[in-house]
């Protein structure tokens, strides 16, 4: 480490939420909580992460009310009394802690596997039908399934602040239901959901207004987004800054009060020509604060892990987020892997005891420590 990570520990504010410092816990499925319910077990895991430093954390993926939002019985979802009386223990654990804590709000789409999913009676639901391109595995989603999926975000986003979280986040990346609708290779509607890249917008842009009319304007609204799919990491719904902008527009004008840009690695520039990441261009083309992740202090990214791949502890890493910090290029940075294995690492980077920092190990996915 060659730069002070001083300025990673100022406090930034987020639509009237004044966040400590600028890191917060990147959202992580963990597949904890049987029945769809999180237990005592996963309000410790996030209080600890609360006690270890973290700005704010945001939660693993929340399924919506929807019979088809879900891939497992192990992943929570955010609806029904016991399910949302487990979410209200995470967050008094969380506030006790003196913590700040969001909502991750999901639905997976085309990507469940209805065989093996809660309510496999049920097929899978997407804009097209399609997982990937050309792959057509159900119906196209109805209108009528369209109108409850869009209510069914608003009511979790009603939930999160009825419960006392303090922002919520909707997840609209990585190849799941929002991001299909984005993805003009798996929706091909020729209704007022699909069209051309600003068209396919249309899905995520009604969710964010819908939420904006059940929690109001004062509430802290983030959206995770990606260019890449699990079905296709190479994929760009933006191959220049100026699609990017068109693209960014209605959602912003929507509601967002900050795009959460998900990246393998955070390092890597987003456009030949310019070394900026994801989050640079989205806060410059947006003009709302951005949040970057991918790897920070890591020396793998997340994709191998799930393979079995470990990862080394980089400090370089943190010198070039404090230095991309420092030029603007984002508001918060969201750590992710380093945080599964060790609640203190926020605690350790501010202390400077680099030397203590943790190596990941896949062997780490099978426990909530």
């Amino acid at each position: 480490m060659s730069r002070s990570v001083d300025p990673l520990f100022t406090p930034f504010t987020l639509n009237g939420l004044t966040i400590p410092n600028r890191f917060s816990m990147a959202p992580m499925t963990r597949n904890f909580s049987p029945g769809e319910v999180p237990g005592a077990d996963v309000a410790a895991y996030y209080r600890r992460r609360a006690e270890g430093g973290v700005g704010l954390i945001i939660t693993e993926g929340t399924t919506v009310d929807t019979p088809v939002s879900t891939m497992a019985a192990t992943v929570p979802a955010f609806y029904g009394d016991e399910a949302l009386a487990g979410w209200k223990r995470v967050v008094e654990e969380v506030h006790d802690a003196g913590g700040l804590i969001a909502p991750q709000i999901w639905h997976v789409g085309i990507t469940r596997k209805a065989d093996a999913a809660p309510r496999s009676e049920f097929p899978s639901a997407g804009p097209s039908g399609m997982v990937m391109p050309g792959k057509k595995i159900a119906e196209p989603m109805t209108k009528e399934e369209i109108q409850n999926t869009i209510d069914a975000f608003a009511r979790a986003a009603y939930n999160s602040r009825e419960l006392g979280f303090d922002a919520v986040e909707v997840h609209g990346a990585h190849g799941y239901l929002i991001d299909q609708f984005f993805w003009g290779g798996v929706n091909n509607r020729d209704d007022e959901y699909g069209g051309d890249a600003v068209a396919r917008t249309r899905f995520g842009e009604d969710i964010i207004k819908a939420i904006r009319k059940e929690v109001g304007d004062d509430y802290p609204l983030i959206l995770r987004y990606s260019q890449w799919k699990q079905q296709d990491y190479d994929h760009k719904l933006a191959t220049n800054s100026e699609d990017l902008g068109a693209f960014l527009k209605p959602l912003s004008d929507a509601g967002v009060d900050m795009f959460h840009c998900s990246q393998r690695r955070f390092w890597e520039p987003e456009f030949e020509g310019s070394n900026l990441n994801l989050a640079g261009w989205t806060g410059k083309l947006s003009g709302k604060p951005t949040m970057t992740v991918g790897s920070i202090g890591l020396d793998g990214e997340f994709i191998a892990a799930f393979g079995g791949a470990s990862s080394k502890p980089e400090p370089g890493k943190i010198d070039e987020l404090i230095q991309r910090f420092e030029n603007g290029e984002f508001d918060m940075a969201a750590v992710g892997r380093a945080l599964i294995v060790d609640p203190e690492w926020v605690n350790k980077v501010r202390a400077g005891r680099f030397d203590e920092l943790l190596p990941f190990e896949a062997t780490a996915l099978g426990e909530l420590a």
